[in-house]
């Protein structure tokens, strides 16, 4: 059987545009409203309906440069990313240790496999680490593909890591904590249900995972991407020996690896210093591999102009969130999904706040953003539900992080998708039963939840 044709699946790129024009609509039919809000955060109880100017027709056409501008922060991120990269596959290093992990667990992808999504995992439950994982993207591809897997494989261990690291956050900065300072409950409580859902959500992430990589190494013609060409950018040369300069290039990228982590975790630091970390690698690595300033620059322009797709897919996925806002209907969707649950039972409502929160994320993908919004008015109604409010912390985490892996408005999402050359469809049909599985988990837990306070 030949490669099926894929081309009649829409590209991410015309798949957000559609997205833009639909968010545009909806601002038509739905009423505009506010919130009063102090600061970043969400007063409860007020919200009202304002009069609000239709916006002009050509706003999904004006609104995309201001979705460029307000991604910049990223937009430019993946563009040096791609050049350091760049960089780095052109001293060898990163093509050798891809051999190396292939010689020495080629044969066992359970460990190979369990083992990486369980450090992306923990680096988004404890540091909120999610778009640093972008650089990795071409490297697991590369690998997956060696393995005879394919791209989802490779992609998966990074999105499935990182959505279930931020769906059973312990630690991180970005959700958990912000969602429990704004609730009133104790910095990093409730740890050991969070812990405990980690395990058990990995489990079933790495499960469904392998499960696919097995099926497409028995029988490549199983692969969703089986109609898309990776023959160029993925290829591993013949050289693929571990030098003792490649080594000391391994050395130089772990260690900025490390001194971010560091820097997040002890001095807030984010995409500008993730960025000046990795030029700072980038002339390190050019140095110890003694590659001359002209190859560097070459190598450098050669890898961002790779990720420029995958920019500009970014910047569309934000101006869906423009356009929302600008048309003041955002309020508007979480005060009607918010209002039906201040009636029902303990379990019902932590459960209904689950699916509130898995919705919220398609209008608001920040974590941060989505708990200065709907926590102020999550608090409030599991008190009046008999829900503990760590509950109902625990129902945002599992709704925010888990649908970060299919919601089409998650500008990461949609660049990594471009960067891997996966079809939208295609990530769909591979997610969507392990989302099931997923969300059935939290179910469970939330009911654990709510019957012991």
């Amino acid at each position: 059987m030949g490669a099926r044709d894929t081309s009649r699946f829409p590209d991410a790129l015309v798949l957000i545009f559609g997205l833009i024009i639909v968010a545009q609509l909806a601002t038509y039919v739905l009423p505009a409203g506010v919130f009063e809000r102090d600061g970043r955060q969400v007063i409860g109880g007020t919200y009202r309906t304002v009069e609000a100017a239709p916006l002009p027709a050509f706003t999904f056409l004006t609104a995309v440069p201001r979705g460029l501008a307000e991604a910049a922060d990223i937009i430019f991120f993946v563009l040096i990313v791609g050049g350091v990269f760049g960089v780095l596959r052109a001293t060898g290093a990163v093509d050798a240790l891809i051999g190396l992990a292939i010689r020495r667990m080629g044969d066992r992808p359970t460990l190979l496999v369990g083992g990486m999504v369980t450090l992306f995992a923990l680096g988004s439950s404890t540091v909120g680490m999610a778009e640093e994982y972008m650089p990795f993207v071409p490297l697991l591809v590369t690998m997956c593909l060696a393995l005879r897997m394919d791209a989802v494989v490779g992609l998966g261990i990074i999105y499935v890591g990182a959505a279930v690291g931020y769906g059973c956050a312990a630690l991180n900065p970005f959700t958990v904590l912000i969602a429990q300072s704004i609730a009133g409950v104790e910095l990093t409580s409730g740890q050991g249900l969070r812990w405990l859902a980690l395990a058990a959500c990995l489990a079933v992430g790495v499960h469904h995972l392998l499960r696919y990589a097995r099926r497409v190494q028995a029988d490549p013609e199983q692969s969703l991407v089986r109609g898309v060409s990776y023959a160029q950018g993925f290829d591993l040369p013949e050289d693929v020996e571990l030098t003792r300069a490649r080594l000391l290039v391994a050395f130089v990228f772990l260690a900025g690896v490390l001194l971010f982590v560091y820097g997040v975790g002890a001095e807030g630091w984010y995409l500008t210093e993730l960025t000046a970390v990795f030029l700072g690698m980038a002339v390190l690595v050019a140095v110890v591999a003694r590659l001359s300033p002209n190859r560097v620059a070459a190598a450098f322009a050669s890898g961002a102009a790779e990720l420029t797709s995958t920019a500009v897919i970014i910047g569309f996925a934000r101006t869906i969130q423009v356009v929302l806002t600008e048309g003041q209907v955002i309020d508007t969707v979480i005060n009607a999904l918010a209002t039906p649950l201040q009636g029902a039972p303990g379990g019902v409502a932590a459960v209904g706040m689950l699916g509130v929160q898995a919705l919220c994320n398609l209008f608001i993908p920040s974590g941060s953003g989505q708990a200065y919004v709907t926590m102020p008015l999550m608090a409030p109604i599991a008190d009046l539900t008999g829900v503990s409010r760590q509950t109902a912390v625990l129902a945002y985490q599992f709704g925010d992080g888990f649908t970060n892996m299919v919601v089409p408005t998650n500008a990461l999402l949609m660049g990594m998708l471009a960067l891997a050359r996966i079809p939208y469809p295609q990530w769909v049909r591979f997610v969507a039963p392990l989302l099931v599985k997923l969300f059935a988990v939290a179910v469970v837990v939330l009911l654990i939840a709510a019957g012991v306070g």
